[in-house]
C-alpha cells in the first residue's frame, strides 16, 4: 500500500473519444463547453484530477477539432474549486522561463490546484510541420532534462542564472511566486530508461501507461530503488474503464468499441506514420490488443463493478496512488463510475486499513 488514499482523475477529451473516434454513442466533440462540462461534471461527481493532453494539432485526424491545453488549463483553474488541474507540456514548444511564468500564474489562480505533466512527445509531424526539429528520442529528454531543472527552480521562487547546452538564464526570478506552497507538482510520463532517470531526479509522481498488474509492479520497484533527494516518489497509472455489473456484459460493450476502433484504418495508419518507433509507449500498447490511449484497457480495468474494483486495490497495494481514468461514452460512464466503483473501492480500502490496524 501507498499509505495514501486511493485518488481517481479522468482526461479530458481534447481531441475527442480515446477509444473509437467514430461511435454512434459518443459524437466527436472536443469543443472548450464539452470539455469544461467534461471537468465541471466529474469534480461534481467527486473525481479528484483531471489530465489535459497537449497537442497542436488532433494527432488521430487532423481535419478535426484539438483542444488547446495550457489556456484551457488556466480557464478550468478559474471555473473549478477542488480538482486537481494537470497540464501536460512538450519542452521544445515553450521556452522554461515563460511557461514557468505560466505554471505559477495558474498555480495561483487554482489555489494550489495545478500540476505540470512533462511529456517527451510522440507525434513527429506536429513538430516537423511547424519547422521545429522533432529531435532523437534520448536527445529529447536530454533537452527535457535541463528545460524542467530551469523550470522547477523559477516555479519554486529561486533567482535562476543557469548556463548549459540548451539555455542561457540569467539572474531570473518570477513573482509572485507560489502563494500556496513550494511549486506545483511535477508529472512525468515514459518508461524509457531517461525517462525513469528523469522522474527519479525531479518528479514527484511518475504516470506508468496502462498494463497488468505485475508489470506495473515491476516499474514502481525499480524507480522505487534508484537513489532520490526529497520525498518519495509517488505512482499513476492510465488506464481505460469498461465496468458493468456482470463480466459478460462488460466484454460485450468492449467488443463493440474494439470493432469500431478496428474499422477507423485510417487513424491508426496515420498514427503509426507520426509515431516515434522509440517511443516506448506504443511498444507498451503493442503487447495485447486495447482499448484507449497510454496503454487503455491493457491494465485490466474491464469487467465487472467487483472485478474492476479489486484491480484498482490490486495496484494500488503495488504503489498507484493516482488512477488517471478513460471512458467512452465519457460522462455516461464517469457517472456509472462514480456511482458504482467509488463506494466499492471506499469498503475496500477501509477493510484494508481496518486489517492493518488489528495485525499492528
Amino acid at each position: 500500500m501507498t499509505g495514501r488514499r486511493i485518488r481517481f482523475g479522468v482526461w479530458a477529451p481534447v481531441h475527442g473519444p480515446r477509444a473509437a473516434l467514430r461511435d454512434p454513442r459518443e459524437p466527436f466533440d472536443a469543443s472548450w463547453e464539452h470539455n469544461k462540462a467534461v471537468v465541471l461534471e466529474a469534480e461534481e461527481l467527486g473525481f479528484d484530477s483531471t489530465l489535459i493532453a497537449q497537442h497542436t494539432v488532433n494527432p488521430h485526424l487532423p481535419d478535426h477539432d484539438q483542444l488547446e491545453a495550457w489556456t484551457a488549463a488556466a480557464a478550468l483553474a478559474a471555473l473549478t474549486s477542488r480538482i486537481e488541474i494537470i497540464a501536460a507540456i512538450k519542452p521544445y514548444i515553450l521556452h522554461p522561463v515563460f511557461l514557468a511564468k505560466m505554471a505559477l500564474q495558474i498555480e495561483n489562480i487554482s489555489g494550489a490546484r495545478f500540476g505540470i505533466n512533462l511529456v517527451n512527445a510522440w507525434n513527429k509531424s506536429e513538430f516537423e510541420k511547424a519547422g521545429i526539429a522533432f529531435g532523437e528520442h534520448d536527445g529529447r529528454y536530454g533537452y527535457g532534462r535541463e528545460w524542467l531543472s530551469v523550470v522547477s527552480r523559477l516555479v519554486s521562487g529561486e533567482s535562476v542564472s543557469h548556463r548549459g547546452e540548451h539555455f542561457a538564464i540569467s539572474d531570473y526570478r518570477l513573482t509572485p511566486k507560489d502563494l500556496h506552497r513550494q511549486r506545483p507538482a511535477i508529472y512525468i510520463g515514459g518508461e524509457s530508461e531517461p525517462a525513469r532517470v528523469l522522474v527519479a531526479e525531479q518528479g514527484d509522481v511518475w504516470f506508468i501507461n496502462g498494463q497488468p498488474l505485475a508489470d506495473v509492479a515491476g516499474l514502481v520497484a525499480d524507480l522505487r530503488r534508484r537513489p532520490r533527494a526529497g520525498a518519495p516518489l509517488r505512482f499513476g497509472l492510465s488506464a481505460f474503464v469498461i465496468a458493468r455489473q456482470t463480466e459478460d456484459e462488460a466484454r460485450q460493450e468492449e467488443g463493440r468499441l474494439l470493432a469500431l476502433a478496428a474499422a477507423a484504418g485510417d487513424v491508426q495508419a496515420l498514427q503509426g506514420r507520426n509515431a516515434d518507433p522509440k517511443a516506448a509507449m506504443f511498444q507498451t500498447m503493442a503487447k495485447s490488443a486495447r482499448l484507449g490511449t497510454n496503454g487503455g484497457t491493457a491494465a485490466g480495468l474491464v469487467g465487472s463493478y467487483e472485478q474492476v474494483s479489486e484491480r484498482i486495490v490490486a495496484f494500488h497495494r503495488a504503489g498507484i496512488e493516482l488512477f488517471m481514468l478513460q471512458f467512452q461514452p465519457l460522462r455516461a460512464e464517469m457517472r456509472r463510475f462514480a456511482d458504482e466503483i467509488f463506494p466499492r473501492v471506499r469498503a475496500l480500502e477501509a477493510g484494508s486499513a481496518a486489517r492493518a490496524l488489528s495485525d499492528a
